[in-house]
């Protein structure tokens, strides 16, 4: 299963992706302060950091091929485990009516999070069989359909409507950059399209309720979500250019919920300024086109598979990250999205790191002197 391939990680990349996820580390402790387990918690995240780096070390010594012929193997199992989450306590775990993780006693698994990068690993391989055989578009079409539905109607049951966004447009996405299924991708989206807005427009109050979050006079009120978003720009707007300092927020005390994951953006906002935003932002946009970049390398070299699976792991990471950032400057309402290598979490940190293990494995691969021969796919 290991092999080398002669050649180091880019060490731009992974610089970044490092000097990035210390920032986060460091963040993620200082905006846990408001709990009375702050210590914990960061304990906890230097585990799952050390946990994740050791596995994506593992990982970029084994070749994509491996993932290619393992991904039916590992989309089965990650469908079992998302079928587990609903088992009674204490194997199941519910959370403020969710039910999204299974109990592994010393952590809590969130098997949806592994579901992110097994379906690009999975839709990758299918991709790359269905070009052979296009003699049956529709037919092929549907077998899509199944495989992003079996995922989505597990995610909805918990319910856990991000994931399930987030996972439904990267695979997607994944196909419109495959260049397959356009037509019928065109007719089913038009369609979707169309009853939504024929539904929308019959419900009373419907366009209200989809529309209020941005009415300037809900903001009067104390709405839970209202509350959250006025809380993370009263952050951003106290830190100014250069922030309040690290530790010296106030907001993630008692004003702001759930400021060490989904609202950490605003943290960053508060104690380092824009300066602090705009670091992060940069940082992953680089780390982000650097990975379109070597999506785009592997097809020159006609490796499809390697190709499609960094373009999805870039296309979901980049996308989790734009509705983190958005709703925490109150653009788009308060939701479950963790901001990738900086929020505090054990499942979306582990595999946020081995998912860009594959990629650094797929730009060592393509720059490798026998990247053409067979078992680079």
């Amino acid at each position: 299963m290991f092999e080398k391939t002669g050649q180091l990680p880019d060490k731009n990349l992974l610089f970044s992706i490092l000097t990035l996820l210390t920032f986060g580390w460091i963040l993620s402790f200082s905006a846990s302060l408001g709990h009375f387990s702050s210590y914990g918690y960061f304990m906890k995240q230097t585990v799952f950091i050390i946990l994740g780096l050791s596995l994506g070390y593992t990982v970029l010594k084994v070749p994509l091929y491996f993932y290619k012929n393992h991904s039916k193997l590992f989309f089965i199992i990650t469908l079992i485990c998302l079928a587990l989450v609903f088992l009674p306590e204490p194997i199941g775990k519910t959370v403020k009516g969710s039910t999204r993780w299974i109990n592994f006693v010393l952590f809590k698994f969130q098997p949806s999070e592994m579901m992110k990068l097994v379906m690009i690993l999975f839709m990758g391989g299918f991709l790359v069989r269905q070009e052979k055989d296009l003699r049956k578009p529709y037919m092929g079409f549907i077998k899509t359909l199944i495989i992003i539905g079996a995922s989505s109607f597990l995610l909805l049951l918990e319910p856990d409507i991000g994931a399930t966004f987030i996972i439904s447009a990267t695979a997607f996405a994944m196909l419109l950059t495959a260049g397959v299924y356009l037509k019928q991708l065109f007719i089913v989206g038009a369609s979707v399209v169309a009853v939504f807005i024929v539904i929308l427009f019959q419900i009373p109050n419907r366009v209200e309720r989809l529309t209020s979050f941005w009415r300037e006079d809900l903001w009067l009120n104390e709405s839970e979500k209202v509350w959250q978003t006025k809380q993370a720009l009263i952050g951003i707007a106290r830190g100014d250019w250069t922030g309040v300092g690290l530790g010296n927020g106030i907001q993630k005390y008692t004003k702001l919920p759930e400021p060490h994951t989904d609202m950490i953006f605003a943290i960053i906002g508060e104690e380092t300024g824009i300066v602090g935003m705009l670091f992060v932002l940069f940082t992953f946009a680089y780390i982000v086109l650097k990975g379109f970049k070597i999506a785009k390398d592997a097809l020159k070299s006609n490796r499809k598979y390697s190709s499609y699976v960094a373009f999805g792991i870039c296309t979901w990471l980049s996308m989790q990250f734009s509705v983190n950032i958005a709703m925490n400057l109150g653009l788009i309402p308060p939701k479950g999205f963790t901001l990738p290598l900086i929020s505090y979490g054990g499942s979306s940190m582990i595999f946020a790191l081995i998912s860009l293990a594959i990629l650094l494995r797929i730009d060592m691969e393509s720059r490798c002197e026998y990247s053409k021969q067979k078992h680079y796919v």
